[in-house]
């Protein structure tokens, strides 16, 4: 009995001792467990407080870069207009001669007269020097290519003429023929045109070293205010980056379709209109060395070359062509150039404000006019319908509608790079008896479609 009192005493004591060391144990896990969870959760905290702080921060600098996205949207039809002048005025910048050093105010403006085989060059010549106010200011350089011996000699005796000053000759020394297959042999003639006129400018201005110059054909009758015309714009064609010529030409310049009260009347066109036309030396740095073989004119009308600049045109026009003799065979001009109203009235523009030229304020006013005259059809306007409207505008969303109503109301119906003749913005002006019509695209036009040839 003793020995099982002391086993169950021995078995008490370990029992004891077990749990007594069990109890212990967990209490010591549990001890170290809280403070494990105590040390997670300084840690999260400190995280948390960390990635609170960084997402404050990057929702601040969203905040303002926000700010200045707002900001710069609102100036973006500004900024783009800029952009575009200023980039043209630094290209421009960037190939000026400091050589010329009446840059400026062009004191001295030759007038450029391409020649061929035409002794009718007489007749150009007389018009120029009876309408030319300063030999000083206005010398006359006559270029002459083919060779031709009469033309040579009439044009030798205006130089040689003692009564006559501020004249010169040269010739283009280039007469070869210009090798080509016989698809294109039949454009031989304006191949050499378009070599002359190269040749010709690079004189003008690359030699005699002129800042601007005035450019017509040996075919051509001037307006009385010819020199006086192009003495009031070269200010605006200077100062204006968008603008890239003056031109003495209206294409729809019949005598039906212009208002000849109104001979003052200019206008900015998207249309490069040529036939008497002024350009300064920096727009031919910039066109030489890509200058075309043959086409040069609808050359000048694509978009790679206009780059979205305009030309000053007149509402009457200030040259007329007699020269049914050329290259294109007399087709063009028993058509269409022989019905061309040349300006007879004195217009005293270099005395008068132009400012309503000026890009800014010419849009503004345009799009005003031409939008807010009343809209009628093509039929209408023909037929004379709602005559105490002066002002009307007939809409055309297609090529074939512009062809259309062209050929309707009588005006040049075809586009070159998707230009209109004349034309700008779109919008062809002129009149149809007695009051003014603009035939216009849609008031949202975001320009001209190059597929519309």
């Amino acid at each position: 009995m003793p020995r099982i009192k002391h086993v169950h005493l021995f078995l008490l004591v370990v029992g004891v001792f077990l749990v007594w060391n069990i109890v212990t144990y967990y209490t010591l896990v549990n001890k170290s467990n809280a403070k494990q969870e105590q040390s997670v959760e300084k840690l999260l905290e400190v995280r948390l407080s960390k990635l609170q702080a960084r997402i404050s921060a990057q929702l601040e600098q969203n905040k303002q870069l926000l700010q200045q996205l707002q900001g710069q949207i609102k100036n973006d039809n500004a900024v783009t207009q800029e952009t575009v002048k200023k980039e043209i005025t630094n290209e421009r910048d960037k190939i000026e001669d400091d050589t010329v050093t009446e840059w400026p105010e062009a004191k001295v403006i030759p007038v450029l007269m391409i020649a061929c085989d035409r002794p009718t060059v007489s007749r150009s010549l007389d018009k120029l020097l009876e309408h030319r106010p300063s030999a000083e200011k206005f010398p006359i350089i006559v270029s002459q290519d083919c060779g031709h011996q009469e033309t040579a000699n009439i044009i030798q005796s205006y130089v040689t003429n003692k009564n006559i000053s501020g004249i010169a000759h040269i010739k283009h020394p280039d007469l070869s023929d210009i090798k080509l297959d016989w698809p294109q042999k039949k454009f031989s003639g304006y191949y050499k045109i378009a070599r002359h006129y190269k040749w010709a400018l690079n004189q003008v201005f690359n030699v005699f070293n002129f800042s601007a110059v005035i450019i017509v054909e040996d075919d051509l009758d001037i307006a009385p205010d010819f020199f006086e015309y192009f003495s009031a714009t070269y200010k605006l064609l200077h100062s204006d980056p968008l603008l890239w010529c003056v031109s003495a030409w209206n294409d729809n310049g019949k005598a039906e379709l212009i208002s000849d009260k109104e001979a003052e009347k200019l206008y900015r066109t998207d249309f490069f209109p040529g036939l008497g036309w002024m350009i300064e030396r920096k727009i031919w740095m910039e066109l030489e060395s890509k200058w075309p073989q043959t086409f040069w004119d609808d050359w000048m009308r694509h978009p790679e070359q206009r780059r979205n600049r305009e030309c000053i045109r007149p509402e009457v026009c200030r040259t007329s062509t007699f020269g049914k003799k050329g290259v294109s065979k007399g087709l063009y001009f028993d058509l269409h150039l022989r019905f061309i109203h040349l300006n007879s009235k004195y217009v005293p523009f270099t005395s008068m404000d132009l400012s309503y030229l000026q890009k800014e304020q010419y849009d503004s006013d345009f799009v005003k006019t031409v939008y807010e005259a009343p809209p009628l059809s093509a039929e209408e306007v023909f037929g004379g319908l709602h005559p105490e409207e002066s002002a009307v505008r007939v809409q055309y969303t297609t090529k074939d509608d512009f062809k259309r109503i062209a050929k309707m109301l009588g005006i040049m119906d075809d586009f070159k790079a998707g230009v209109p003749r004349a034309a700008y913005r779109g919008v062809v002006s002129f009149m149809f008896r007695g009051r003014r019509v603009y035939v216009a695209p849609p008031s949202d036009w975001t320009g001209y479609d190059t597929t519309w040839t």
